[in-house]
Formats: C-alpha cells, sequence, structure tokens
C-alpha cells in the first residue's frame, strides 16, 4: 500500500483559537492587559490586515450564535467571546495563551483550539490553480465581519486508510460510461471559493488525541455570503454529494463577528 510518509510534514505556522466563556467575574477587566502583551509580541489585527494579511496575528471575535455538532463540547458552543493568535513560530503562541490563561483563570472558562499550518498534501499544480489561485484573501473586518469557527475529527476508519484512497474523496467520481456519480469535497466547495476566507489547522499528531479534535476549520465572509456558506455545509454533509463526510465528526459550528480591539468584544 502506498506509504503515508510520502505526506509532507514541515510546519508552516502555529495557531490557537482561544474560546473564552464567562464564569462568574468580569473579564473585560481581567484581561485588561491583553492589547499590550499582543502589542509586545508583535500581533498585528487581522480586522485590519492590510494588503498583504500579517501572519503573526491576532483577532477578536464576538458570539452572535452556535450549534452543536456530532461532538459535544459545551465550552465551544458556549464560548461568549473567541481570541485568535497566530505566528510562524510556536514561542509567541504558547507565550500569548499562557498568559491569557492565567489572567483570565479567575473569571472565564477557556477551551484552547490548537494546530499548525502545513503544506496541501492534495493539491496538484491544476487544482492549486482552480481551488486557490482565484480564493479570496482575507479582507477588513468591516467588509467581511462574519467569522465561523468549525473544528472537527475523522474516524478511525479514516486513518486506517492510505493517503491514495483518501485523495479520492477530495475528487468526483464518475462511472465506467463517465457519468458523474458524487462531486466530492472539491466540487461541493466550489460556490465558497471566491467568497468565503478558509483556514485550516491540524493536529500536530493524525489522529489528535482523545478531547482535541484533527482539524480546526475557520471561515470569513461578508453578510450577503452568510447563505453560501451555509449551502456549501450541506453540500459536504451530502453523502450521496461527498462521500468523505461519513469520516467526518464536527464540534460545533460557532458563529462569532469581528471587531477591531478587546475593548470592542464588550460593546453593547
Amino acid at each position: 500500500m502506498p506509504s503515508n510518509e510520502s505526506l509532507a510534514r514541515e510546519i508552516l505556522g502555529h495557531g490557537t483559537y482561544l474560546c473564552v466563556r464567562a464564569d462568574g467575574g468580569d473579564v473585560r477587566q481581567a484581561g485588561a492587559a491583553i492589547p499590550a502583551l499582543a502589542a509586545r509580541l508583535g500581533l498585528r489585527s487581522e480586522f485590519e490586515p492590510g494588503e498583504t494579511p500579517p501572519i503573526e496575528s491576532i483577532a477578536f471575535l464576538r458570539r452572535r450564535e452556535a450549534v452543536p455538532g456530532d461532538l459535544a463540547d459545551e465550552d465551544v458552543l458556549h464560548a461568549n467571546w473567541v481570541i485568535h493568535v497566530a505566528s510562524k513560530a510556536a514561542e509567541p503562541v504558547a507565550e500569548f495563551c499562557g498568559e491569557v490563561a492565567r489572567l483570565l483563570a479567575p473569571v472565564a472558562r477557556i477551551r484552547m483550539l490548537r494546530g499548525l499550518r502545513r503544506p496541501r498534501n492534495y493539491t496538484g499544480a491544476a487544482m492549486n490553480n482552480w481551488a486557490y489561485g482565484h480564493q479570496v484573501v482575507q479582507q477588513p473586518g468591516a467588509a467581511m465581519p462574519n467569522a465561523f469557527l468549525v473544528p472537527m475529527s475523522k474516524t478511525a476508519d479514516w486513518w486506517r486508510k492510505d493517503w491514495m484512497e483518501r485523495h479520492t474523496y477530495f475528487l468526483p467520481r464518475y462511472d465506467d460510461q463517465g457519468r458523474m456519480v458524487n462531486e466530492g469535497h472539491a466540487l461541493v466547495t466550489a460556490a465558497g471559493i471566491p467568497c468565503l476566507l478558509r483556514r485550516t489547522y491540524k493536529h500536530a499528531l493524525e489522529p489528535a488525541p482523545a478531547g482535541e479534535y484533527d482539524f480546526v476549520t475557520y471561515f470569513e465572509c461578508a453578510d450577503a455570503d452568510v447563505p453560501t456558506f451555509h449551502e456549501v455545509c450541506a453540500g459536504l454533509r451530502d453523502v450521496r454529494r461527498n462521500p468523505e463526510w461519513q469520516f467526518v465528526r464536527e464540534g460545533p459550528t460557532w458563529h462569532g463577528r469581528r471587531v477591531a480591539s478587546w475593548e470592542e468584544l464588550f460593546a453593547p
């Protein structure tokens, strides 16, 4: 069987989503030092990404709603706020997360969804041009204010497959007469390419340990494109169109609004 050792393992960056759930105290005041911490670590705001979105970055997300998934996770489902921190190096992310945990521990529950950016393993030149060549890049928060956090894991059956078999689930499948049997992941998500910012972190281990997620996926979009996000998700979950999803178990889908600062998280 084809060896999974052929897959790329380089680490391109580190990121964490801190899901913060109020727990009987003044979260705003307890975290008053967070902006200064971000500045000291050289983290730029994703709310105004500029022409080149930052690699060393921070984002603040305020809850709108959340719906449960296959995997119960109360601290994600009921998070009031989410903070995203990212860096090419592990140390700034670890320092930020450790200090925020210390500051907020007396007043909030914090669930940290950690992951790595790795090279794309199932993307050749043509697929890269088709799926990523024209994808939307991060826009200012006012233009694309919606943020969706969707952590997920694959089943044990998925991880028993070799990489070539896994690859087939991302592409359309055809019968012996050349008729398309199902669309696969790539075609099902085509409507989102020009309007949904996508980011995926992978766990350092495959599969992830119990209580962690294999993948932490994240999306941003304009208000007008929220229906497209839900249509893409519905298509992915339809195993007749996308057989891959029989091997997927989702955590909660958390919907928030991007804001420019720590203080704006608490604005009325």
